[in-house]
Order: structure tokens, then C-alpha cells, then sequence
């Protein structure tokens, strides 16, 4: 099921079930270089409606794995589990390290972010 992209852009859409912590920091707000490469990629890739949502995702958590050169952060509570039906995997194409997206009913929910530049030296 692919949502309309107007659901994705309130705080929540009670139709699709879909929660946003509001008090959550926008990502674009700490990493305004990484949301633009990101949007940029997606569009690139011709995932319009996934390059719109970009601009509004939020920080949920880090990764917890220990990676040196993964920075890879949750954009809404983690599953127990698999993401399960809906999800899919969207790989791109940066400038520099890798970005791959873990989006479910056209929601990123995990940005994995590995053998970029530093990111939350910033953030601090």
C-alpha cells in the first residue's frame, strides 16, 4: 500500500495510523548538509515522494551497533523485530559514503548512514 504523500506531511495521520514525534529534533535542523544530499538522491533516483517527506524527518534515535563508520539514526521508534509488509530498502547514490533508506508505506523510518563525514560531533 503506497500512502499519498499528504498523509506523510502532517504530525499524524489518523487514517494510516502513522505517529510523528513532534518533539523530536528535524533532522534538517542538525544536518542540513546530509537532508539536502538526501533529497538530492532521491530525486535522483525518482523517489519524489520520498524527497518531499525528507525535508520533515526527525531524529528518533542512533543506531546502537558500534561502528566506527556507522552514524545511521531511527526516524521513529525501532521494531522489535523486521519492518515486515510495506517495507523496503531504498540504496542511494551520495557523493560520499553511503545512504540507504529503510522506508515502510513510503515512510522513512531508518536512515543508514555509513562512512560519511562526522555527524553527531555536530549535533553536540
Amino acid at each position: 500500500m503506497r500512502l499519498p504523500v499528504h498523509a506523510l506531511m502532517h504530525g499524524r495521520s489518523q487514517r494510516y495510523g502513522l505517529p510523528v514525534d513532534q518533539d523530536q529534533p528535524l533532522v534538517r535542523e542538525l544536518f542540513p548538509e546530509l537532508v539536502a544530499e538526501l533529497i538530492a538522491c532521491l530525486r535522483e533516483a525518482d523517489e519524489v515522494d520520498l524527497a518531499i517527506c525528507a525535508w520533515d524527518i526527525r531524529l528518533h534515535s542512533w543506531c546502537t551497533c558500534t561502528g566506527h563508520f556507522c552514524q545511521s539514526f531511527y526516524t521513529a521508534e525501532p521494531p522489535d523485530g523486521a519492518y515486515g509488509p510495506g517495507h523496503r530498502c531504498v540504496p542511494l547514490i551520495p557523493g560520499k559514503g553511503d545512504l540507504i533508506l529503510d522506508v515502510v508505506h513510503n515512510r522513512i523510518m531508518f536512515v543508514e548512514v555509513l562512512n560519511y563525514p562526522r555527524l553527531r560531533e555536530s549535533a553536540t
